[in-house]
């Protein structure tokens, strides 16, 4: 059996609002043209998630609102600008089969890398740009059998590959 995991960059948010706090700061438009772009092209690559983890700053949360997706959302401070183990203990404790796990760089760069066996072939991939989505799936029962280096990329995008 295998798992899917799509882990994505929150879109791009707004530096608008002089004195917001970081945690309540909205997307921008580009932001949101991004992950609804994103939204599309994961279910034109039937990559669509039956669980959704995300942190609960207002730009992840704008983000999965923009992705389209039917499924709902559990949205945990755990993953707000988590580092990479913070974030495999969330994912280990996750049930669906194919998750998307919506968080902040460093750590989502970090995250991807500490997966993978191989890194994808993508020029974007080490700096992880905002809404950055990789899909990868792993060999693994349930996510607690999650181990570092054992995914194996399938996908890796960007949004400005995808509004060219």
């Amino acid at each position: 059996m295998t798992r899917r995991l799509i882990l994505m960059r929150h879109a791009k948010s707004s530096w608008n609002h002089p004195g917001m706090m970081d945690h309540d700061r909205p997307l921008n438009d580009r932001g949101r043209r991004s992950a609804k772009a994103m939204g599309k092209w994961l279910r034109d690559i039937g990559a669509t998630p039956d669980q959704i983890l995300s942190s609960t700053a207002e730009r992840t949360r704008e983000t999965c609102d923009c992705l389209g997706f039917a499924t709902e959302a559990t949205f945990t401070r755990k993953l707000y600008h988590a580092g990479p183990y913070d974030m495999l203990s969330v994912l280990r404790g996750a049930t669906g089969g194919s998750v998307l796990m919506i968080g902040h760089n460093p750590g989502i760069a970090w995250f991807a890398e500490m997966l993978l066996s191989q890194p994808p072939n993508h020029t974007r991939f080490a700096d992880y740009p905002t809404c950055a989505t990789l899909v990868a799936e792993f060999a693994i029962d349930q996510w607690p059998d999650l181990g570092e280096e054992t995914g194996e990329a399938l996908q890796f995008m960007v949004p400005r590959d995808l509004l060219e």
